[in-house]
């Protein structure tokens, strides 16, 4: 399928999503959104997904242009309904890893985009920022559930409040993202953690995706119900016989995402 706003590449179980406007640093109109969410909508057999942005940024923001233009009538309120939410759930329930390889600023729900990743590797000429309050407005893409369970209330509260960037070798610090690394080396290093996570225990890895999910919100017996019943089902995959029988006879196991 033909896109617009983004790019769509697949190279064997790894495809990779690239933001392609880099003349306004990524800014996401409603359309760039929807092209997102048809990306995870079907993902095939793709067994990983790699996002990050042309140019020298990842991703500036909702395009406020782009909604003045009609890109989104009813404004803020029905395109993040309609547009930018759907897109950010799309990624938070995909039942394969996701990687962000932010190579340049993510801010406002280029944040969210970002934080919705299971691993977000950062630039470090990279920032990621929460600018709202400097405009009377408020955090939105689900970014105040993004940011308050991955660095706590008191340091969501201040970036949301302050306004403050937040660099590369910070956001590590906090354990707001997996790794930070020089700008020459991020894209090396998010592919061959795609490739890594692509080519391994595809239904394990989706049961974990599951669990980690439910245990931000549920509960612990509910988290137990989980996990018994993900690792019945891992169990009888061909890629835990294949994990077995490579454990036993000491190799490295060929997943087979089966």
């Amino acid at each position: 399928m033909n896109y617009e706003t983004i790019k769509v590449e697949r190279d064997g179980p790894l495809l990779t999503i690239t933001l392609n406007r880099p003349e306004r640093l990524n800014a996401m109109p409603p359309q760039m959104a929807d092209e997102i969410g048809e990306v995870f909508y079907d993902l095939g057999d793709a067994r990983a997904v790699l996002i990050t942005g042309e140019g020298k940024g990842f991703c500036s923001g909702a395009d406020l242009a782009a909604r003045s233009e009609g890109g989104s009538k009813g404004g803020s309120h029905q395109a993040l309904q309609n547009h930018y939410n759907p897109a950010i759930s799309q990624i938070l329930r995909a039942e394969v890893p996701v990687i962000c390889a932010v190579n340049g600023p993510a801010a406002g729900v280029g944040c969210s985009l970002a934080l919705a990743a299971d691993f977000t590797i950062v630039s470090k000429k990279a920032y990621f920022l929460q600018a709202f309050v400097n405009i009377g407005l408020v955090p939105d893409g689900g970014s105040t559930w993004l940011l308050a369970r991955a660095i706590g209330r008191a340091r969501a509260t201040r970036m949301m409040m302050l306004g403050e960037k937040i660099g590369a070798d910070q956001a590590e610090e906090w354990g707001l993202v997996y790794k930070a690394v020089e700008a020459d080396d991020l894209m090396a290093e998010a592919r061959a953690l795609g490739e890594k996570l692509a080519n391994g225990p595809t239904l394990a890895i989706k049961t974990m995706k599951a669990n980690i999910n439910l245990a931000l919100d549920g509960t612990l017996p509910e988290v137990f119900v989980n996990e018994a019943e993900g690792q019945r089902l891992a169990g009888a995959s061909e890629d835990a016989m294949e994990g077995g029988m490579a454990f036993l006879q000491k190799r490295k196991a060929e997943f087979k995402g089966k």
